[in-house]
């Protein structure tokens, strides 16, 4: 067994490699960039090495530099993580070359794979079904125009060396294939240095399901059961579940033996995942498999009891599967959601910025959280957002999705936007908790699981005027008590006014809607007056606000962030703006005419010139940001008035892109 192995990767995998290292006890080196110096990986293995600037292909990309800092630790093996070098073959083979055991398949299972166009031919001659379309490398447009005519509309393009939707286009119709295949090709460029695409039908309401494969070194193999990973948005998977839901027995070993075959038929060793896309008729049929661990496997972890990353350890050490396929079954039913800093409302954008708070269910028997980030650590634009993995047990499926909901509403992260809200509708919906799920889940009941926004609730305005006044209170006594003369009533905050009512005005935005709440101290509490009505408030702070709202006793969170405040209760959060009327001069000034970066990002392409008149929604540029190309469109019809940014310029958030003037 290996004394020490390098893990060449961060955030929560790292962590995740780390945490069963340490209990099989073995020495963890970690690396990290100049973005990550203080972050938990890096806090968390035994020792820790630099390897560059921020941006991944000057730092977790460099092969070259992680092997030498291998070498300089003393470390024995190399484990890739997911992500980044993961299922690269040339690191692979430079890690054999250098002595170093590389804890992942052959260099080349993952060339053979690494390629989707040789893996459909591969799974084709070992008898592996798959989709009809178009696997070669003549990328001639009018030649792609003949195949997808001969495939039948709609068919879906994909990066060869793709992978998390990233390259990946659906074309409903031959007019806007051109534009599809050269923004497949230039994502994909960016995104894996590798610009060539296959083509193939896309099916409607398919299911995404894979199979956990793992071989040894004497090509023994078995599969770990199936995965669905149906709920995705963008093309890439945010809710994940084991066994598979509406899955008999018999087509559950059709999908683990056929998954088996394919994995052999490349002399595969290790950990893989073999993904099928299934019809609504049953049929299945191979799209890829990914040559490393994935980032679903704990729900495999929880429904089989094994530890995957240990299986990892051994086989490359030498030793043979710890168990065999008639030792393995599945117990009960677990679920992953994944916690990214997005903003649903708006396509899913990725947000960055600073967690100032963070709160997330306690570890039990039937709840985990995988994360690499901890309260005050930053989401940055390098690295792809997600901040954790939140996964559940239970006895069955219907028993799991109860706990996920649940586990859900414990969940808080304040600071940078989430998709907590979006997935909790998700796993609340109808269709989800009978098992009714497909690729196109979320574009079809979009305007369910994204509702226009409501009007805060008188309840949640009085717990944040509560929660403002409970603070001001809190920091009126420390001065008081800092002082030679506690009880002056200059340390008073009440609102008294000599001849009148102790009254007060608070004021709060709710998006863009102007809200005041009027406050009168009774001493004993609080009477607000709320757009509502009136309503008696009192309460006390501790780590969380205990409040009594006319009687009705709540618990909630309130966490104040620069000139917003956040209440959580009962499992939602509503942000509001806390408003200075002094500081205001007008609410309703916005940045019209001028179209500004929603995140740090690259310029990958600009569609206009100064000067050009253009349609609402027309494309104007494309930002490439977190492993994702965001087009920026025209909000209306109008003029382009200068384009201040060129292809290739890095931008931050809030640069004004283009100046525009609408009709």
């Amino acid at each position: 067994m290996f004394g020490k192995i390098l893990i060449a990767n961060r955030g929560e995998i790292a962590c995740r490699v780390i945490r069963t290292a340490r209990r099989m006890g073995i020495r963890t080196v970690a690396v990290y960039s100049d973005a990550d110096a203080e972050a938990m990986h890096v806090q968390a293995a035994d020792e820790a090495y630099p390897i560059g600037p921020a941006p991944a292909g000057e730092s977790y990309l460099r092969g070259d530099v992680i092997i030498e800092v291998a070498r300089k630790a003393g470390a024995e093996a190399v484990h890739p993580g997911y992500g980044f070098l993961s299922e690269n073959a040339d690191f692979a083979e430079a890690c054999t070359n250098a002595g170093l055991v590389f804890i992942g398949p052959p260099r080349d299972a993952i060339r053979a794979m690494g390629s989707k166009s040789e893996a459909k031919a591969i799974m084709e001659r070992a008898g592996v079904p798959t989709v009809p379309g178009y696997h070669q490398h003549n990328l001639d447009l009018k030649l792609l125009a003949n195949e997808a005519r001969r495939t039948g509309f709609p068919v879906i393009i994909k990066a060869v060396a793709g992978g998390g939707g990233r390259g990946m286009r659906i074309v409903r119709r031959e007019l806007d294939l051109a534009d599809m295949i050269k923004a497949a090709r230039r994502e994909a460029a960016s995104a894996f240095g590798d610009d060539r695409i296959i083509m193939e039908k896309y099916l409607r309401q398919p299911r995404h399901i894979e199979v956990q494969v793992f071989l040894d070194n004497a090509g023994e193999g078995v599969y770990l059961f199936e995965r669905d990973c149906s709920i995705q948005r963008r093309h890439q998977k945010i809710v994940e579940e084991a066994p598979a839901p509406r899955l008999d027995d018999e087509k559950r070993a059709a999908f683990g033996d056929t998954a088996l075959q394919a994995a052999k038929a490349i002399g595969y060793v290790g950990a893989g995942t073999v993904e099928f896309i299934v019809d609504a008729a049953g049929n299945f049929y191979f799209m890829e498999m990914n040559t490393r661990l994935q980032v679903e496997h704990p729900v495999t972890e929880f429904i089989t009891g094994h530890d995957l990353v240990e299986w990892q350890i051994r086989v490359a050490a030498g030793e043979p599967l710890p168990a065999r396929q008639d030792d393995l079954s599945i117990n009960g039913h677990a679920i992953e959601a994944r916690i990214y800093a997005e903003d649903p409302d708006r396509q899913f954008t990725p947000s960055v910025g600073r967690i100032v708070h963070m709160r997330m269910p306690a570890e039990t028997d039937g709840v985990r959280v995988d994360t690499g980030v901890r309260e005050g650590d930053a989401v940055s634009p390098y690295y792809d957002p997600m901040i954790a993995k939140l996964v559940v047990w239970d006895v069955d499926r219907a028993a799991a999705v109860r706990r996920m909901r649940s586990a859900l509403d414990e969940c808080q992260i304040v600071g940078v936007r989430t998709n907590i809200a979006f997935l909790s509708a998700v796993v609340r919906h109808g269709n989800f908790a009978s098992g009714e799920i497909d690729t196109g889940f979320v574009d079809r009941f979009r305007e369910e699981l994204l509702p226009e926004p409501t009007p805060v609730s008188d309840r949640v305005l009085a717990l944040a005027g509560l929660d403002i006044l409970l603070r001001r209170e809190d920091a009126r006594r420390r001065t008081a008590e800092a002082t030679g003369d506690p009880y002056s009533p200059w340390h008073a905050a009440n609102a008294w006014r000599l001849n009148g009512a102790a009254i007060e005005t608070l004021h709060f935005l709710d998006g863009e809607t102007a809200i005041a709440v009027s406050v009168r101290h009774t001493g004993s509490g609080y009477e607000f007056g709320l757009p509502g009505g009136a309503m008696t408030v009192s309460g006390r702070r501790g780590d969380d606000l205990v409040a009594d709202l006319d009687g009705v006793k709540l618990g909630a969170n309130v966490v104040p962030h620069g000139d917003a405040l956040t209440v959580h209760l009962q499992g939602v959060a509503r942000r509001l703006t806390v408003v200075d009327p002094l500081a205001v001069e007008d609410l309703a000034e916005s940045a019209d005419g001028r179209m500004t970066a929603p995140m740090p990002g690259k310029v990958t392409q600009v569609s206009v010139e100064d000067g050009a008149v253009v349609k609402r929604g027309a494309p104007l540029l494309v930002l490439e940001a977190m492993k994702m190309e965001h087009t920026i469109a025209a909000p209306a019809d109008g003029k382009v008035e200068k384009v201040n940014f060129g292809v290739g310029d890095w931008v931050e958030e809030g640069s004004v892109l283009v100046a525009f003037a609408a009709d």
